[in-house]
């Protein structure tokens, strides 16, 4: 009966302590990619899963994910600056690009972001649900979070939302409609980490050996 007794208020402390609300650390999380297309699903087969480590102090993140077949992507944001800097190291060679992430209000119209009606708890934290549908070019994409607002933390994926959507997400889940192939793709936060974290992960200068990305203007 004493084991009983001890082993019940340790899962209490456990729960209590993990819902402990905090702004620096290290969160990693794992994605998985799907298609109902065969030949996409293919494609994505061979990816694999991708994991991804997030290190997150007050106003800035660092997002690090390496794969076989995509390589290696490092993204930085810094939200009160209101920048982003993308590094991709692949088969394609090593680029950049650095830009504003403040969205614009066109960018805004084009989206909808609604409250669920469930919640989920994610390692110990009870997540809300929203979702969020933005339609553009003929192709439209609609994402469901689980949110939390314990962990005060810049999210990559809530950085072009604005004020519409704020917290961070431990679990989501987004389909890409398209003409040829839907695409979904799961991602859940597996760990969560309360640490220091060195300024550094942080630096926005870019590295020697990369060129920037030139990405097509869809104008022209």
């Amino acid at each position: 009966m004493k084991r009983f007794v001890f082993l019940f208020l340790l899962s209490i402390h456990l729960t209590v302590f993990s819902q402990e609300s905090f702004d620096e650390g290290v969160a990693v999380g794992s994605m998985t990619m799907s298609s109902n297309n065969a030949e996409v699903q293919g494609q994505l087969a061979m990816m694999g899963d991708m994991t991804t480590t997030t290190y997150f102090k007050g106003n800035k993140t660092r997002s690090e994910s390496n794969n076989l077949m995509a390589g290696e992507t490092i993204t930085i944001i810094d939200a009160k600056a209101k920048k982003m800097l993308l590094l991709m190291n692949n088969m394609g060679g090593k680029m950049y690009s650095k830009k504003d992430i403040a969205p614009t209000q066109e960018d805004l119209d084009k989206m909808t972001v609604e409250k669920g009606t469930e919640t989920k708890t994610v390692l110990g934290y009870e997540c809300q649900q929203y979702f969020v549908t933005i339609e553009e070019g003929g192709m439209k994409m609609t994402s469901e979070y689980f949110v939390t607002d314990k962990i005060q933390a810049v999210s990559e994926q809530f950085s072009g939302y604005g004020s519409k959507l704020e917290g961070f997400p431990l679990y989501m889940v987004m389909k890409m409609n398209q003409p040829e192939a839907e695409i979904t793709l799961t991602y859940e936060i597996k760990e969560l980490r309360k640490e220091e974290v060195s300024d550094d992960k942080f630096d926005m200068t870019i590295p020697e050996g990369y060129t920037e990305l030139q990405v097509p203007n869809p104008q022209n």
